[in-house]
């Protein structure tokens, strides 16, 4: 089972943006499936690092295009960003504490993130860059 689908909502519609975007949704996918497989050999911790890793360095990378366009909403899209890398953290703190992961919580908010990020800041700047 995947943790997130792709929704049509979801689509900027830049088809090199939209494949990096599913990309990333096959990542956390692949990732949740060796989580839930026993024998997996990979922890709750370590789904949570490589994600948040993977979706530190794709933030990076648009943000460094960003500042060499001089993209007039970089300030606004970077503190998108950083939210969502906040909500991970915070997922990551809230299972160190208490041991708890709730997959579905952590689901929907990546997806609720996905949905509003990819259709409104994402879209804009990617239309910008063409």
């Amino acid at each position: 089972m995947a943790l997130l689908e792709w929704r049509e909502e979801y689509s900027t519609g830049i088809e090199d943006v939209d494949y990096e975007h599913r990309e990333l949704i096959d990542l956390i996918n692949g990732l949740y499936t060796r989580l839930a497989k026993k024998g997996g050999g990979i922890t709750v911790l370590e789904f949570l690092g490589e994600i948040y890793a993977r979706i530190s360095a794709h933030f990076a990378l648009e943000e460094k295009i960003m500042r060499e366009r001089k993209y007039d909403q970089y300030e606004d899209h970077k503190e998108d960003h950083e939210r969502l890398l906040d909500e991970i953290r915070d997922i990551v703190d809230d299972y160190e504490d208490q041991a708890l992961f709730d997959e579905q919580a952590f689901a929907e908010s990546l997806s609720r993130w996905f949905c509003d990020h990819f259709r409104t800041k994402d879209a804009r700047f990617h239309k910008c860059l063409k």
